[in-house]
């Protein structure tokens, strides 16, 4: 689809600089422009970037005023980097706003959607399934029994949604992820071998949630496991049975929280965390990449380590820790 700097000016709300009538269809880096492609110019640092670009049009700050010739049709806006932005968003849901049933693809009899439906090829709808308008579900998806999806929400190629899952409005299950698969829940037996617990719970997930490609996120033993409104994870993340993260906390790339473990909101989680189970960490809390959490952790506090500790008792720990072998000598000279 292509689009002229006049109709991505009035999109913006922006002014034109240049030929209003030239066309772009593709997207770029300044630096990696081309014949057809637009881009912009946010970063002082790529400033010599926009004099060789080739992209036909490219989106400022009102604030940019060009010392040398431009190849290049400018659209000046107020924020250019919110504005490339606003952009992809807009070119991302031109691209996916795909509509209709295709086969071979199995709906069950019972299942329930709204308007502007998206099912894409060999995806299966299970029984009592309740989907609302402009939901998508790509190809290969499983939508398992007594699912609700609500409104504008999208499933990308091979998620599996298990029974009983229920999923807000806006939000993104990217591929491969699964949803409700039974939690870990095993009791030893008398001769070492395990039994293992039914997990008869289910998965909420609220509005504005984004999940990762192959996350796993399991049901609970009783009651549910709950993903609250503007959570954001990562790819490869293990969320557990009775796990409950607040609204808009963001956790990075193979973090894995133990069960019925409570995380506060507006948390930020970094990647390849380990947190124990039966625990409660508080709101606005940071974590550091690979630190380890086996404790209660309150509001606002700022960890790292493993076990963590506060990120600035880390810093002056580490200072001592690099130098050991020197402190050690230092020792072992005044015992001589």
């Amino acid at each position: 689809m292509k689009f002229t700097a006049q109709q991505i000016a009035g999109i913006l709300e922006g002014d034109v600089e240049g030929n209003p009538d030239v066309e772009v269809s593709k997207l770029s880096k300044i630096e990696e422009g081309f014949e057809g492609a637009l881009t912009f110019l946010a970063n002082p640092k790529y400033t010599p970037h926009i004099y060789k670009t080739k992209a036909s049009i490219t989106i400022v700050n009102k604030t940019f005023e060009p010392e040398h010739f431009l190849n290049t049709t400018l659209i000046k806006v107020e924020d250019a980097y919110l504005a490339f932005s606003k952009i992809l968003e807009y070119y991302n849901s031109v691209k996916l706003n795909k509509i209709g049933v295709e086969q071979p693809s199995f709906i069950s009899d019972s299942a329930k959607y709204g308007d502007n439906i998206y099912i894409g090829a060999f995806s299966y709808i299970g029984d009592n399934v309740v989907m609302g308008d402009n939901v998508k579900i790509f190809p290969n998806a499983y939508i398992g029994d007594n699912v609700a999806i609500d409104d504008n929400t999208i499933i990308f190629s091979g998620a599996k949604i298990y029974s009983e899952t229920i999923i807000g409005k806006n939000c993104v299950i990217n591929a491969g992820a699964i949803i409700g698969a039974d939690g870990f829940g095993f009791a030893p037996n008398d001769d070492g071998s395990y039994r293992k617990i039914p997990q008869i719970g289910n998965v909420i997930i609220e509005d504005f949630v984004d999940v990762g490609a192959a996350t796993t996120i399991d049901r609970a033993t009783l009651g549910s496991t709950i993903i609250r409104a503007g959570v954001k994870l990562d790819n490869q993340i293990q969320i557990a049975h009775n796990v409950e993260i607040g609204k808009n906390t963001v956790i990075a790339a193979q973090t894995g929280v133990a069960g019925s473990t409570k995380i506060g909101e507006n948390c930020q989680i970094g990647g390849q965390v380990g947190v124990a189970g039966h625990i409660t960490i508080g709101n606005n809390v940071r974590i550091q990449a690979q630190s380890g959490i086996g404790r209660n952790v309150k509001d606002g506090e700022v960890l790292q380590g493993s076990p963590a500790i506060k990120l600035s008792d880390y810093n002056k720990s580490y200072v001592h820790f690099k130098n050991l072998p020197t402190i050690v000598k230092n020792i072992n000279d005044l015992e001589k």
